[in-house]
């Protein structure tokens, strides 16, 4: 695979994954022995990730995943984004506030054989706490 046709899987990750909340992307996108690193806790591999949209998709309505920038070189892929959504659901021992919220972070994956491999995630969660714990 070159490295423009891994942009592309990580970039339709965060379209379908995130964004839609298509957990059958798994299948599509995903290794079988993917590996998730992120701070949220979750169980390992595939269900990992999928539980973590489904934690966040629950969590913001309307959440929707904007790629700002994307670097490359070898198989990893490194990816800058945006998420907006509006808080309805329980996070971090948030409790819904309705409000609109906006989420920053970065993430690396590695690509292999046409799938994601490996994801190593780190989100501005201090900043979404101040939003969620802030008063309007």
């Amino acid at each position: 695979m070159s490295i423009e046709d891994n942009k592309v899987i990580v970039r339709r990750f965060f379209e379908v994954g995130p964004s839609k909340g298509d957990l059958s992307a798994a299948d599509e996108l995903l290794a079988p022995n993917f590996a998730l690193h992120t701070p949220l806790p979750s169980p390992p591999g595939i269900q990992g990730m999928n539980d973590v949209i489904t934690a966040c998709r629950a969590a913001f309505e309307h959440l929707d995943v904007t790629v700002e920038d994307m670097v490359a070189e070898g198989d990893n892929v490194a990816a800058r984004f945006t998420a907006r959504g509006v808080h309805k659901g329980a996070f971090m021992g948030f409790e819904p506030a309705g409000k609109s919220v906006t989420i920053t972070g970065i993430e690396i994956f590695r690509v292999e054989k046409g799938k994601i491999a490996e994801l190593w995630g780190e989100a501005n969660l201090l900043g979404v706490m101040g939003q969620l714990g802030g008063k309007d």
